[in-house]
């Protein structure tokens, strides 16, 4: 595979899947302290990557669940957060600026804070109440806190008596890794013939609905916009037909995440619809990808990781083909804001 180290990969996910024992044991710590609720309060990509864990506990636990953008927390507060709080804060890179202060601003107001970060000398995993750490880099990222952020919902849900297959499922994540591994390499060919497509555009519609938008909103904004400088629009698949569609005619490119659960749906109307205007529609579907073992649950909550293993192979051809480094940036920690 282009650019690729398989051993370092295998390394990153497996150390991600591990935590699955730590993560349960604060789970269980804070909620036999009396934990009220939980705040999951990552900043740009690494908040959007909490979604599906967020989704996962409001739409199948009664444990109270928010989800906020840390800058603008600090600025309005919530009457939720406080000293039955449980606070998650995902950083890569454990400096985050907006992030560092929220985990002031909540441990000022009582809140216990979980750091899950790619680095352990760094701010937010020495100021947390708990840090984990898993080394992770831009191209690992996306599954590592996919993986982090699910066993957090699925610790909660099955301390609380919501959810039963919690060691069935587990065990099917040991072999995660190497799964991953593997829709990278069928995914490869198809990711060179994707990069020609997106390199031939100036502007993209991504979209997703149910577990594979956060990963549309993900790679539109912070790969595509972000590392890529490439013009994109993502929209969830609900909202498709309430705006997006009037700036659909012949040549404009529409890229659709299909996951395996009830969002799927969604995502099929919209793939329904945009030949008729275009016939530029690239489908990524998770259902293509040959996972051994894996029950349809697991597959439709790993579906986010999934999508994000296949979209750094597309990734990866991408910068070469363009000739525009992921690394490069204008204006990203290049300038003070």
């Amino acid at each position: 595979m282009l650019n690729f180290d398989e051993a370092r990969f295998l390394g990153i996910q497996a150390g991600a899947v591990a935590l699955a024992g730590p993560i349960d044991a604060f789970i269980r710590e804070r909620l036999d302290a009396g934990a009220a609720n939980v705040f999951f309060l990552g900043s740009g990509g690494a908040g959007i990557l909490m979604q599906p864990a967020v989704r996962l506990l409001q739409t199948r636990s009664t444990f109270p669940t928010f989800h906020e953008m840390p800058a603008e927390l600090v600025e309005t507060g919530s009457v939720h957060l406080g000293p039955g709080s449980i606070v998650v804060i995902p950083s890569l890179s454990g400096t985050t600026a907006e992030s560092i202060r929220v985990l002031e601003y909540a441990q000022e107001r009582g809140a216990t804070v979980l750091t899950l970060t790619g680095h352990a000398d760094t701010p937010l995993a020495e100021r947390a109440d708990r840090n984990l750490t898993t080394f992770a880099a831009d191209d690992t990222s996306s599954e590592t806190f996919t993986v982090q952020s699910l066993l957090i919902a699925l610790s909660i849900m099955r301390a609380r008596g919501e959810f039963d297959d919690y060691d069935a499922v587990l065990a099917q994540l040991a072999t995660l890794p190497d799964a991953l591994l593997g829709v990278k390499r069928s995914f490869e060919p198809r990711a060179a013939e994707l990069a020609r497509v997106i390199a031939g555009s100036d502007y993209h519609v991504i979209t997703g609905a149910g577990a594979s938008w956060p990963e549309a909103f993900y790679y539109g904004m912070c790969i595509l916009e972000e590392m890529q400088w490439i013009r994109t629009r993502p929209v969830h698949a609900s909202d498709f037909f309430h705006g997006t569609l009037e700036l659909l005619e012949p040549g404009v490119s529409v890229i659709a995440l299909k996951g395996e659960d009830a969002g799927r749906a969604l995502v099929e109307r919209v793939e329904a619809f945009v030949p008729r205007i275009t016939d530029t529609l690239q489908v990524i579907d998770t259902a293509d990808f040959e996972l051994l073992g894996f029950t349809p649950e697991v597959r439709a909550l790993l579906a986010p990781a999934l999508l994000a293993t296949a979209l750094e192979r597309l990734s990866a051809h991408l910068e070469v083909l363009r000739d525009h480094p992921l690394t490069t940036r204008r204006y990203y920690r290049q300038l003070q804001y």
